[in-house]
């Protein structure tokens, strides 16, 4: 325009723009039609989209997705189990020119998003949870006001002995991982390893014996009777009483006359009484055991094979945490067959004592035999 003459075609040699286009320009500048600050083109200008050109490829992808969507349809964030590349090549059989990139585009334009599934059902709570909790830490309290042994008790999950792949990673020279079997099947000739420990509530202290046979309540209790002639007995010289707190289930569960007749025994050979403080169904994870033990225990393990007992034994032995936690551990290869029958006859001898506050859960088997008895 400052040149005149000449200047739209000086203009198109120079910037390679085309004729009309410089005029076009031209005509916009003379009647003051100007673009936004920031913009580079006149609103609706430029390509446009592939959701704009084909408008029923939103209507399709969307009926796609609905049979299979999950989850809570008033949320803003809906998950599918088919994958974007699935989508997008039933959206191409339709006829659509659509790329899985594309497609990943428009499922998050719409609001989708890729989600794992997350524990936060926790199903039926029991009325008595809360007031159990109190009861349990005002019982462990109380013993260790009184210089009482406190101890929580608990079966690990069972590990298979071999050359297995063990969840986790550790450090190791680049591009040399350890071998491990592709197959998590049994080795007969090894078997599996049942951890079950004994937590001191008050010293910050493990025992942990490993079975080699079944996880009943005859091996529990005999864990909790090695731990008493090994380290209680001595840590506690005076004492007269033991509280143990455990979960509902399992080899110590509330329900388990085996259980209860074992622990009888216990008290009689020890000469302590006995108090069991379960914690309700479906609450094992605050056992205090599992995360001031049985955790720490599969953090010093991880990403290592447990090939044989003695590695098993090695690696619980030598768990240790900036809190002072030390743990003992010893092998056990005894039998201990399932299906052990307790009579009425010998429920009726146990000398029990339930507790006013939900008896059930809460008992004392009292000793029958001179104090500290070999």
């Amino acid at each position: 325009m400052a040149v005149g003459r000449g200047g739209i075609a000086l203009v198109a040699r120079a910037t390679r723009a085309s004729v009309s286009t410089i005029t076009r320009g031209i005509k916009e500048l003379e009647c003051g039609d100007r673009l936004d600050p920031g913009r580079v083109r006149k609103a609706g200008g430029g390509r446009k989209s592939t959701a704009e050109k084909d408008p029923t490829l939103i209507v399709d992808l969307d009926a796609l997705v609905e049979p299979a969507a999950s989850g809570d349809p008033q949320s803003p964030l809906r998950w599918t189990s088919k994958s974007v590349r699935k989508l997008a090549s039933e959206l191409q059989a339709m006829g659509h020119l659509v790329s899985y990139r594309l497609v990943a585009n428009l499922m998050h334009e719409a609001g989708y998003s890729l989600q794992a599934n997350r524990k936060a059902i926790d199903g039926r709570t029991h009325p008595h949870r809360d007031a159990q909790f109190r009861y349990i830490a005002n019982k462990v309290r109380e013993f260790q006001r009184r210089g009482q042994p406190a101890i929580s008790v608990d079966a690990k999950k069972k590990e298979l002995v071999g050359n297995f792949k063990n969840h986790g990673r550790e450090w190791l020279p680049q591009g040399s991982p350890r071998r491990v079997r592709v197959h998590d099947f049994i080795i007969p000739e090894l078997g599996k390893a049942i951890p079950y420990g004994v937590y001191d509530l008050t010293r910050n202290a493990g025992w942990v014996v490993v079975g080699v046979d079944h996880d009943t309540a005859t091996f529990a209790t005999r864990t909790i009777r090695r731990w008493w002639q090994v380290m209680g007995r001595r840590t506690y010289p005076q004492a007269r009483e033991l509280l143990i707190t455990a979960d509902s289930g399992g080899s110590n569960g509330a329900r388990l006359r085996l259980w209860k007749w074992e622990l009888q025994q216990l008290a009689n050979k020890s000469g302590l009484d006995i108090t069991v403080c379960h914690f309700p169904p479906g609450t094992s994870k605050w056992n205090k055991i599992e995360h001031r033990l049985f955790s720490y225990i599969s953090t010093n393990w991880r990403g290592r094979p447990l090939t044989s007992l003695a590695v098993i034994v090695s690696l619980i032995a030598a768990t240790t945490t900036t809190k002072g936690l030390r743990v003992r551990c010893e092998l056990d290869k005894g039998k201990y067959p399932i299906g052990r029958k307790v009579t009425e006859a010998d429920m009726s001898a146990l000398s029990i004592t339930h507790h006013e506050t939900h008896g059930d859960w809460n008992y004392t088997l009292h000793s029958r035999s001179d104090r500290h008895a070999p």
